[in-house]
C-alpha cells in the first residue's frame, strides 16, 4: 500500500461564497475515517443530522474540502435535560496528493455518512513487473 500520508493533511479554515455563512456559526469537524485499497482511497464522513442538499464537496488548490450544515431545527424553543448532537456547521479540509485522480472521485450520502472515493491515478497503483 501507499506511503502517502498527504492525503489526509487537515487544514481548518473557511471558505467564500456559499461557505461565507460559516463564519458566523460554530465549526465542527466531522469525524472522518480513511482507508486505502489497491485502486483507490476511501473516506468515511460521518454527518449526523444533515441532509444532502446541504452538503458541498469540492477541490481547490489540490485540497479536498467538506462542509455541511447541520439545521438541527428549533435547538433553542427546546427544553434538553442533555443535548450531546452536533448543531451547526461541519467543515474538514484534506489535502490531495497527486497520487488522486481528481476527475474520477464520486460521494455518495446516506443515513448520515458521506463516502468519498478517490480513485488513484494509474501511475499510482501497483503492478507486478515481470521478469523476462
Amino acid at each position: 500500500m501507499s506511503d502517502n500520508k498527504d492525503l489526509v493533511k487537515v487544514e481548518v479554515k473557511n471558505e467564500e461564497n456559499w461557505e461565507q455563512a460559516f463564519e458566523q456559526e460554530c465549526l465542527c469537524a466531522p469525524q472522518v475515517d480513511v482507508y486505502e485499497i489497491e485502486d483507490e482511497f476511501v473516506m468515511l464522513v460521518n454527518l449526523p443530522g444533515v441532509v444532502k442538499e446541504k452538503i458541498r464537496i469540492k477541490i481547490h488548490d489540490n485540497h479536498l474540502i467538506i462542509m455541511a450544515k447541520n439545521d438541527a431545527g428549533d435547538v433553542q424553543k427546546r427544553n434538553y435535560i442533555l443535548s450531546e448532537s452536533a448543531a451547526g456547521n461541519y467543515y474538514r479540509k484534506f489535502k490531495i496528493s497527486d497520487s488522486i485522480n481528481l476527475d474520477k472521485i464520486v460521494a455518495k450520502y446516506s443515513n448520515g455518512q458521506l463516502i468519498i472515493n478517490l480513485p488513484k491515478q494509474e501511475f499510482a497503483k501497483p503492478r507486478t513487473i515481470e521478469i523476462i
